[in-house]
């Protein structure tokens, strides 16, 4: 009980209004089992009472948030550590770390730190690595000290890389080693900003920058005072995960304690326990990789097997080694399984649980055809929305279902939306119409204390640009997810689209604002607007741009080859080129998308000339019917 109810117990008050209160604390205690258990029926025909694994954990959340000092998802990793501390935690490669080793290793990180000229407790720290051990080491000491953790994209560069870092006025850069060269292109910049550059390496021969394993090395693994992160709240950020959102470079979605000890929940209320083995083959500056993954495997107290990057051609070699049980997916690395070549033992493994988001029903259906008998939990969240489903009854193609205590707890509606103009339809009196069963719309749910939306860091503008004013009624605030859905007769709600500028390729997030600053760098290109387009057999779109040239310059292919190469990583990169004398715009000087989007790549509806990106040729060539057809009918990959 609360001190006010203990105090009013303890109060001269009448017997009769102790009694009340008494037996309201006793209906709420039974309200919370009664919440945590599920009615379903046997196959005999008789009613099971059976308790339901995630609401268990929601109960035992209340009572974790009560707790004091404050509980933390570093809590629950020292919690784990304390009583299975010899039980396996990470495998890498050809070496394996346990609990108790991954928390020495990250006791060496945060003394090291704390002991460095260059850092102060409590400073945010750019942590720009790839997937690796030193990866979940370093959050963990940074953790411990009560650092943020800004998660960068190993994979920017240049101008991408210096803004995602500036978003989160980081004082501390750690990097790997091996993208040195990355660090020293923006060095000059990191240098002006009184900035302190750590390297993982032993040694560094680029001033500015220095060494910092040798340091980890030598310093102490004792534990970490509680007493450094105690100015950590539940409102304190911990991570910052880059999101491109719907324009622009990517923006810092900021990551409060309170989220990410909610995150804990995502495996054990999938029935995930310790004795499951995680293969984890996403990037951990992801949300999937880092939250789904890593978060979720501390609460669970699970072994994860840490990959580089995903392989298709050893995922199935890798799960039967390692006796993997659970696997992350998103909707590329489904259709990447599905398309490598067929195996006698496709079936022969101990995967028991697929977890992850963005499966067409199609690859889902081949998908258990070919591999088994798999439970798919498809889920629908995204890094900075405050909204998020979870299909728990694995309908095909479902990202989840609505019920009455979900919309209830989480207001969210679908709104119609009109694509042409970019923005919602609104009625006479400026309010928004909401979509009926069976209809797209718009997904939007309201802001409020248990739901809500903390923006982008250093970006007020583009925090605004997912606030949406006056949706139901005047003065109410709901968050714009940028995502297209449908609800069935049944309640069952279906991903449709994106909207806005964002298109989704290669299981990343495409801004074409971004694509289009880049292209039009280039010294032959005027303009350039970017889009996505879709390509039979593949998952999201891939990108595509129409542009014009600077007067009495000629197209150069290999030219803008190189530069899109050096400039944008390989997921970003416009595949298609389309040549246009201008570039149509609205009335208010937005580049029109629709009708490009709409007429895709094919030659034979477009007279303009078309061109495409050869790595072969390192250029880009042109676009012939042979070429088309060639990916229309699957013999060529994109």
């Amino acid at each position: 009980t609360s001190a006010a109810v203990t105090h009013l117990l303890q109060d001269s008050m009448c017997c009769a209004f102790r009694c009340i209160i008494l037996r309201t604390l006793v209906v709420i205690r039974v309200c919370l089992i009664s919440c945590c258990l599920t009615i379903s029926m046997k196959q005999s025909g008789k009613f099971c009472l059976t308790f339901d694994k995630g609401k268990v954990f929601w109960a035992r959340e209340l009572i974790m948030r009560r707790r004091r000092p404050l509980f933390f998802v570093l809590d629950r990793f020292l919690e784990q550590t304390e009583a299975h501390p010899d039980n396996t935690f990470i495998v890498f490669e050809n070496e394996s770390y346990t609990y108790a080793c991954t928390d020495k290793r990250s006791n060496k990180i945060a003394n090291a730190l704390q002991s460095h000229a260059g850092y102060k407790g409590g400073d945010t720290v750019a942590l720009f690595m790839g997937n690796e051990p030193t990866f979940l080491f370093t959050w963990l000491a940074l953790a411990k000290l009560g650092s943020p953790v800004a998660l960068l994209n190993h994979n920017i560069r240049t101008k991408s890389l210096l803004h995602c870092f500036n978003c989160c006025k980081a004082k501390v850069l750690i990097a790997a080693a091996e993208l040195k060269e990355a660090v020293e292109d923006v060095l000059p910049s990191l240098i002006e900003q009184g900035v302190t550059v750590l390297l993982m390496s032993k040694n560094s021969d680029t001033p500015g920058i220095q060494s910092f394993s040798d340091e980890v090395e030598k310093a102490s693994d004792d534990p970490i005072p509680r007493s450094f992160r105690s100015h950590i709240t539940f409102k304190s950020p911990a991570v910052y995960i880059y999101t491109s959102g719907t324009t622009g470079l990517p923006k810092a979605a900021v990551v409060n304690q309170n989220r990410i000890l909610t995150a804990l929940a995502v495996l054990s209320s999938n029935g995930v326990v310790s004795s499951d083995v995680f293969y984890l083959n996403l990037p951990l500056y992801h949300t999937a990789g880092f939250v789904v993954g890593f978060i979720g495997t501390i609460e669970t107290g699970s072994t994860i097997i840490l990959k580089r990057k995903f392989s298709a051609s050893q995922f199935w070699d890798d799960c039967r080694k390692h006796n993997v049980t659970v696997i992350q997916y998103i909707g590329e690395v489904m259709r990447y399984l599905c398309c490598a070549p067929k195996k006698d033992n496709d079936k022969d493994h101990k995967v028991r649980l697929a977890i992850g988001n963005g499966i067409r029903a199609e690859i889902w259906k081949e998908f258990l055809n070919r591999f088994g008998n798999i439970q798919i939990r498809e889920f629908y969240a995204s890094t900075e929305g405050n909204v998020g489903f979870l299909n728990y009854v694995g309908k095909i193609g479902a990202i989840g279902r609505v019920h009455f205590f979900h919309q209830k707890l989480f207001p969210y509606t679908l709104v119609k939306y009109d694509t042409e103009r970019d923005e919602p339809v609104r009625d006479a009196n400026g309010l928004c119409i909401e979509s009926r069963k069976g209809e797209p719309g718009l997904l939007v749910s309201k802001i409020t204390n248990l739901a809500p939306f903390s923006g982008y860091a250093q970006n007020e503008e583009q925090t605004e640009r997912k606030r949406l004013h006056n949706v139901l009624k005047k003065g109410d605030l709901y968050f714009n997810t940028g995502d297209l859905m449908r609800i069935d007769k049944d309640n069952f709600i279906y991903f449709q689209d994106r909207v806005g500028d964002t298109f989704r390729w290669k299981g990343e997030n495409v801004a074409t604002t971004e694509v289009s600053d880049i292209l039009t760098i280039c010294d032959c290109l005027k303009e350039a607007n970017v889009y996505g387009v879709q390509v039979p057999g593949h998952e999201g779109r891939i990108g595509m741009a129409a542009v014009t040239l600077k007067k009495e310059v000629q197209f150069d292919g290999r030219k803008i080859y190189n530069h899109v190469v050096s400039c944008l990583p390989s997921y970003a990169r416009p595949r298609f080129i389309r040549m246009q004398s201008t570039v149509e715009v609205t009335g208010t000087f937005k580049q029109m998308k629709v009708k490009l989007v709409e007429m895709g790549f094919d030659p034979g509806r477009i007279q303009d000339p078309l061109y495409i990106l050869d790595d072969n040729a390192k250029s880009y060539v042109p676009l012939t019917a042979q070429i088309y057809h060639a990916i229309i009918s699957g013999s060529t990959k994109l």
